[in-house]
């Protein structure tokens, strides 16, 4: 069996509409009437949550593999716990998604201790483990199509910093190959976009495809942490915005041929993303 964690989430759905196996499946979730449209024939949806160990270990009876996906900086003990419980339960292999500014030298802010010290707790577990690093997913400006729909502006922090953003369908396709046995295990995978890209080049591609004039606003440091304050507590909005800073510098540029290597086809650019998300931004 193969236990599917963050199916709420983005990664995590797209994980199980792309994992074609004979093994059953289970997902979990905190209410699994959320993700009870992923389930059917030889799927269940189970409750469970990263803070109460005990459904973790009604979770993981039987399962052979898992997909773990946890969310909270400020919580390390979730990642403690579902590690704990996998071993206990005899799990042999888990596929945890991580970033790629774990192998950054430069980059310690909080987001990225947490997830080494992640990391670090699988890869001491005894536990069989593949560990997924990609760079910020390309579905992250779906976060733009609530102003492109309303003003026609989009407000960034650094406009013309390259990323090697990620197309989270690959991603999804690489953790589904791991999942079934498709990539050695113990190892840590970067997974980057074809190309880096910057935030005004991604507006164009969205323009373009809009067929309308988008404008991009360049806000400053304190106007960039405003807008982060309002969503986040303030730890984890002081790690983004290190973060940023860190693709200011270049530090995010580097692309990485894994998905190629593995999946033997090139990485999708964004865009390919963008056109195929192009509703989402029309509204």
């Amino acid at each position: 069996m193969i236990l599917l964690t963050g199916v709420t989430g983005t990664v995590g759905r797209l994980v199980a509409e792309r994992l074609a196996t004979a093994e059953p499946v289970r997902l979990l979730a905190r209410d699994p009437r959320r993700v009870a449209r992923l389930a059917g024939p030889g799927r269940e949806a189970v409750g469970g949550d990263f803070g109460d160990p005990g459904s973790l270990a009604a979770a993981l009876a039987g399962v052979r593999a898992a997909f773990l996906v946890t969310a909270d900086p400020l919580a390390p003990a979730h990642d403690e716990h579902f590690v704990a419980a996998a071993r206990r339960a005899g799990v042999r292999h888990v596929v945890k998604l991580s970033a790629l500014a774990v192998a950054d030298p430069g980059a310690d802010d909080l987001i990225t201790r947490w997830q080494r010290g992640a990391e670090e707790v699988l890869r001491s577990s005894g536990l069989g483990w593949t560990v997924l690093r990609p760079r910020a997913f390309m579905s992250n400006t779906l976060g733009w199509a609530g102003s492109i729909r309303t003003s026609g502006v989009v407000r960034v922090a650094h406009g013309s910093a390259p990323h090697a953003v990620v197309d989270p369908r690959d991603l999804a396709e690489v953790a589904a190959l791991a999942l079934t046995g498709g990539v050695p295990q113990g190892g840590a995978l970067p997974l980057t976009g074809p190309a880096a890209i910057t935030p005004a080049e991604q507006l164009a591609s969205v323009s373009g495809l809009l067929r309308r004039p988008l404008r991009l606003v360049e806000v400053d440091r304190e106007q960039a942490y405003g807008a982060l304050l309002a969503r986040w507590p303030r730890p984890v909005a002081e790690a983004l915005l290190e973060s940023a800073a860190r693709q200011a510098s270049g530090a995010k540029a580097r692309v990485e041929p894994t998905v190629r290597r593995l999946l033997g086809r090139p990485a999708r650019p964004y865009c390919v993303w963008a056109r195929d998300h192009v509703a989402a931004f029309r509204g």
